[in-house]
């Protein structure tokens, strides 16, 4: 069973920081690359980061690319993204996946909750 849950989302000001997480099932994290992807109100879902399964590679969205680190502990089934210079355009639900590498898309469409992060300006 896909099971996936992000945390560490909140209210920050522009400028700030924040670091997510993902945790997810055995069956949702290995062999599998993984991808965060957000949605704003009013918006599609859109593809911000991925990791490759050994954690070599990373792909960033141009929006993200400088701002946001992507990482990966396959000990503990985890992925994190570490989010600077956050504007607000980068409000929005943030939710991790595992992804087909390199056309970065969903594998399975299964989503956890998300996370919620806001940004002040």
């Amino acid at each position: 069973q896909v099971e996936l849950e992000e945390s560490g989302g909140g209210l920050v000001q522009a400028g700030g920081s924040l670091r997510l997480s993902c945790v997810a099932s055995d069956s949702a994290f290995s062999p599998y690359a993984m991808g965060w992807f957000r949605q704003a109100p009013g918006k599609e879902r859109e593809f911000v980061a991925a990791i490759s399964w050994i954690g070599g590679n990373t792909y960033y969205a141009d929006s993200v690319k400088g701002r946001f680190t992507l990482s990966r502990d396959n000990a503990v089934n985890t992925v994190y993204l570490e989010m600077h210079s956050l504007q607000p355009e980068d409000t929005a639900v943030y939710y991790c996946t595992p992804i087909s590498w390199p056309t970065m898309s969903a594998l399975f469409d299964c989503w956890g909750p998300g996370t919620q992060v806001t940004v002040s300006s």
